[in-house]
């Protein structure tokens, strides 16, 4: 039947063959084509496996249809051997294809499209085809249609704009890859009109189920921040919300968002940085690379300098200085004098003992060192290297080793950073000193670097064999390899004193070979050794007297003549032969020697001016009409110098003084001994040179840094596991194991955290700027699910204190504290008493209403002064608000004494947003910068309507103004009084009396739009909540606040 239903569509495609044949018509050829082949299939850069799953469709459309509709656009090439190969598709073929009402051919368009982009194609005409599908319901489509999107939505963000509406409704597809697809387009699109629909949208993901979309969530943010950073703010609250996720898949993308966004909030790491260290070992491989730089920069200001010790003893011995050899003045010995004073100062310290965090950190990024990303290596590296013991560090050595049989790359990124550690840590690479012998096969680039490295690693014991190396390494036939050898040579002259004269004799043997760039290198080199000893090597100074007839490169003729002008004096009688020599050939000199020979000149005539007087004015009259402006005027400078006038001044008395000086030897260091200021393994370490973006590593501090901040959720985690266990009767085994030393949660508190977070997660503004802070129905609903367990305790912790505020952020479920239901008030934290210092403050929602202005939330504050000292004049500055918000300031507190608490109520006007007001609060000496965000409920005051009002607004609010959700209430909120409890502490709403269903209303309180809230109870525990009100986003972000109050 289906040869049948084929055959005139085969007849037709022969016939249009045949036309195409004759009439030549080779317009609009699809750009699958290469330039140089019109044949040529668009799968042909596939692989036989790749085509036969393209052929095959890839679909869950039938085989059968799906050939029946593509025979029309295949039309036969005709190759023999019973193969064939289809003829380029034109873009209006595509587009028809994509226009078809058949999921199979759009599906077989997408793959065709997405090749052609994966070729490097341009496929951007084809946007307007393939964004009309971007609703089309065929998962497999919609995800190509997605890729594709990505790709041209910054390009063609006018006609993106248009699909706005189909990529929200992508945010709620079932499909995990929709959601996440979505927003990655959405995020793609680069114009500011939209930035508080990404915002909502990022919002919305970061609380979403399924950690893939979170993870894009954390993608998203820095694409949010780089297109408008005011919106900074906010973004941070999401990213504090995503490091408290305890997915793997979220860890590293939401650290290179908080590195991009915020590094400087290094407070936000504190009460993560432990479930950070014990998620290292799971997380792919890039985010363990962002993961180990950030522990890095956060070690660094929070641990002590494991070495501090050491580095002090090393500092007043002047080790470094004495081995380089520098000249010291008088202000240097007294520094080394008040260095010895500190260094016997810090004998009579405690011993150094290390913070179990730091310990931790070691810990857990040790066996990252045998991971095969060559990227993960070098970060453990260098965080080894920043931060160990030094006894410790030496374990980083044999990793990198083995890195050194990677790509030249590899290498090349590699043996920086080791040349870099040599210089301190010498000790740690002198085992493995034949791994860095040099192979012919290398690139000159990896020669060089293995010179440095086999340089700063000789030493008195090793120094003949690393000789022997570099003799072999002389005779290659790369000059610039041979160059770089011959300094090396030098310098391991330089360093150890025992192989000077070796070394020097082996260069002096140098000036004999062939090669001119050899001699002139080992000429630059001998001038420089023989700075250090001249009066014993007055043979190598003749010997070198007589190359400058064959020498011919500038810089070894201009190093010649600097040796003999400088120690004219050891070859009295050949160097005016030279100058006789350089005089003849003056004005065929490059601009470098014939400096030197006006040096010689005047150096001879001073010292010998019985020979060289009349040389010297013929060589200063050349030099006075030179062409190099340079070159006359320092022969006019050193005529008046040299030769006394009536017309010279003082300065000609201390010619000799002047030119004959006696010049301290050259210290021959390496390029890489003071790059150790960047953090290894940076672009910016790389190249030397501060990069864009480069962050700087933070000294040590002197004194450590409180560690309770750390560890404020630990005693939780365990109570929760305990409380499972007496709940659920088993002994579960923890998946990280207590003896660790860090707090992981048992499997079962694993998964019920899970599920919490991702509801906990749902409102979108449970966090404050510089806190965090839990649902309020969370904590009624918690504090019941445990008052078996924590009766007692609650009852004492209320007594203590009225206002508590939660301080997990992202925990399994804990008990927390409230007030009785009656009032229905929530504390959060605004100031925690270490970052203020000793003043703590908290604040609540009064629910009253703010007299001096009706739309104005009234926030209550709680100031507590837990310092030893009286705090004064406690008032807010530097307000920053959103456009539209406003601020009524709490009246100013001019004393609070240590220990007492006192009370204040300001009000702010959120322009019915959830948006954050910022300010700073301000004492006699101290400014803290703080973040007050509503919760969705807070922006609502409770008015009464009667159920026939009620009815009568609510049919006025439909369509688009009523969001609708069904859910399952637990057993123990399935009572009426229950249920009004928990809907009033969600929201500031009123209960409609005599409802036929529980009914609540409210408006907000900047613009009165009417909220109406219905609980519809059924059997068996179900519901159905509906949420009417005028402002569509604050409807929404209301049903998410009040089906978590429910349902937990």
């Amino acid at each position: 039947m289906q040869k049948l239903l084929q055959l005139p569509v085969n007849a037709v495609n022969i016939v249009k063959t045949v036309q195409s044949q004759v009439q030549g018509q080779e317009e609009d050829k699809s750009p699958v084509l290469t330039p140089d082949s019109g044949q040529q299939a668009w799968y042909s850069a596939l692989q036989p496996d790749e085509l036969r799953h393209l052929r095959s469709g890839g679909t869950c459309g039938g085989g059968g249809g799906d050939q029946e509709e593509r025979a029309p656009l295949e039309e036969g090439g005709g190759s023999g051997g019973g193969g064939f190969q289809t003829q380029p598709l034109r873009h209006d073929d595509l587009k028809e294809m994509l226009d078809s009402n058949k999921d199979s051919l759009k599906l077989e368009a997408m793959k065709r499209i997405v090749a052609m982009i994966a070729r490097g194609k341009n496929a951007s005409d084809l946007f307007p085809a393939v964004v009309k599908n971007v609703a089309c319901k065929n998962i497999e489509v919609k995800k190509l249609v997605y890729v594709y999107l990505v790709r041209y939505a910054e390009e063609q963000q006018d006609l993106a704009l248009l699909s706005i509406s189909t990529f929200q409704r992508g945010l709620k597809d079932p499909n995990q890859l929709i959601r996440a697809s979505a927003l990655r387009v959405l995020s793609s699109i680069r114009v500011t009109i939209i930035v508080p629909i990404m915002m909502l949208a990022i919002k919305e993901a970061a609380s979403d189920m399924s950690p893939y979309v979170r993870k894009t969530a954390a993608h998203a943010i820095p694409k949010l921040y780089s297109l408008d950073p005011e919106q900074k703010d906010q973004l941070i609250e999401v990213i504090e919300k995503l490091l408290a996720d305890k997915t793997t898949l979220v860890a590293g993308s939401v650290v290179m968002a908080f590195e991009e966004v915020c590094p400087e909030r290094i407070d936000l790491i504190h009460k993560n940085y432990r479930k950070l260290c014990n998620l290292l070992i799971d997380v792919e491989e890039w985010g363990q690379v962002v993961i180990i730089n950030m522990l890095t920069r956060y070690a660094r200001t929070q641990f002590l300098n494991p070495n501090i010790n050491e580095s002090l003893l090393e500092e007043g011995g002047g080790g470094e200085k004495t081995f380089y050899g520098s000249d010291e003045d008088e202000d240097e010995d007294e520094e080394e004098k008040e260095k010895k004073v500190e260094v016997a100062a810090l004998a009579k310290r405690k011993p150094y003992v290390m913070d179990p965090d730091h310990r931790l950190l070691l810990r857990n990024t040790k066996p990252l060192l045998q991971s095969r990303n060559a990227a993960v290596v070098m970060a453990v590296a260098q965080l080894y290297f920043h931060l160990a013991p030094k006894a410790e560090v030496g374990v980083i050595a044999k990793a990198l080793v083995r890195l050194l049989r990677s790509h030249s790359e590899v290498q090349f990124v590699v043996l920086q950073n080791v040349a870099t550690m040599t210089i301190k840590r010498r000790g740690m690479f002198e085992p493995y000193l034949k791994s860095f012998y040099i192979r012919s096969t290398d690139p000159t680039q990896i020669k060089v670097l293995k010179l440095e490295v086999l340089t700063n690693l000789a030493n008195e014991t090793n120094i003949s064999t690393i000789l022997r190396e570099f003799q072999t390494y002389i005779k290659s036939m790369d000059k610039d390899f041979v160059a770089a050898t011959i300094q090396a040579i030098g310098r391991c002259a330089t360093n150890i004193s025992e192989v000077r004269d070796t070394c020097l004799n082996g260069l002096v043997q140098l000036l004999s070979n062939r090669d001119e760039l050899v001699v002139a290198e080992s000429v630059v080199v001998i001038k420089k050794l023989l700075q250090m000893q001249p009066e014993k090597h007055s043979d190598i100074i003749k010997h070198m007297a007589k190359l400058t007839d064959n020498i011919q490169v500038p810089m070894a003729r201009a190093s010649i003549l600097w040796l003999i002008g400088e120690y004219c004096e050891h070859v009295p009688k050949i160097a005016p032969d030279v100058l006789r020599k350089m005089a003849k050939s003056f004005t065929n000199e490059e601009d470098i020697v014939k400096l030197q020979i006006i040096n010689l000149s005047a150096k001879l005539y001073l010292t010998n001016s019985k020979q060289t007087k009349l040389l010297t004015q013929y060589v200063l009259n050349l030099a006075k009409y030179d062409q190099n402006y340079d070159i006359r005027d320092r022969a006019r400078f050193i005529r008046q110098l040299i030769v006394p006038t009536e017309k010279s001044g003082a300065l000609s008395k201390y010619a000799k003084k002047l030119f004959l000086a006696l010049k301290p030897a050259p210290v021959l260091e390496s390029p890489f001994k003071d790059r150790d200021h960047f953090q290894l393994g940076s672009l910016s370490h790389l190249l030397n040179a501060k990069a864009g973006g480069y962050q700087e590593l933070p000294d040590w501090p002197e004194a450590a840094p409180d560690p309770s901040v750390r560890n404020v959720e630990v005693p939780e985690w365990t109570k929760c596991s305990s409380r499972e266990k007496r709940k659920e009767k088993k002994v579960e085994k923890p998946f990280y194991s207590d003896s660790e030393g860090e707090s992981g949660p048992t499997e079962s508190a694993d998964s019920e955290s899970d599920s919490a977070s991702g509801s906990e997660s749902g409102s979108g503004s449970e966090e404050s700027g510089s806190g965090s802070e839990s649902e309020e129905s969370e904590e009624g609903s918690e504090s019941e699910e445990e008052e078996e367990d924590e009766e007692e305790k609650d009852k004492k912790k209320k007594k203590k204190k009225e206002l508590k505020k939660p301080v997990n952020h992202f925990s399994s479920p804990r008990p927390l504290q409230t007030i009785a239901p009656s009032s229905a008030l929530k504390s959060y934290e605004l100031l925690h008493r270490i970052t203020g210092e000793g003043l703590q403050v908290e604040y609540c929602f009064s629910r009253q209403p703010f007299s001096p202005d009706a739309n104005m939330v009234a926030v209550q504050m709680q100031f507590t002064n837990n310092a030893t000292s009286d705090t004064k004049n406690l008032h807010m500055e530097d307000v920053k608000l959103q456009s539209g918000m406003r601020v009524k300031e709490f009246p100013e507190i001019e004393l609070l004494p240590a220990g007492e608490t006192s009370t204040a109520v300001m009000g702010i006007d959120f322009c019915d947003s959830t948006q954050a007001a910022n300010f700073q609060l301000c004492t006699h000496t101290k400014k803290f910068f703080v973040s007050i965000q509503p919760p969705v409920g807070e922006l609502m005051r409770p008015i009464f309507l009667t159920e026939n009002e009620f009815k009568k607004e609510q049919g006025q609010l439909m369509g688009m103004n009523e969001i609708t959700e069904k859910l399952t209430l637990d057993a123990k909120c399935r009572n009426e009084h229950t249920i009004v409890q928990r809907v009033t502490s969600a929201a500031n709403l009123s209960r409609v009396p005599c409802g036929s269903d529980k009914e609540f209303a409210g408006r907000t309180v900047t613009s009165g739009s009417l909220v109406l809230v219905t609980v519809a109870t059924k059997e068996e525990g179900a519901a159905q909540l509906t949420v009417n009100c005028e402002k569509m986003v604050i409807g929404t972000m209301l049903v998410k606040d009040i089906l978590l109050a429910l349902t937990q």
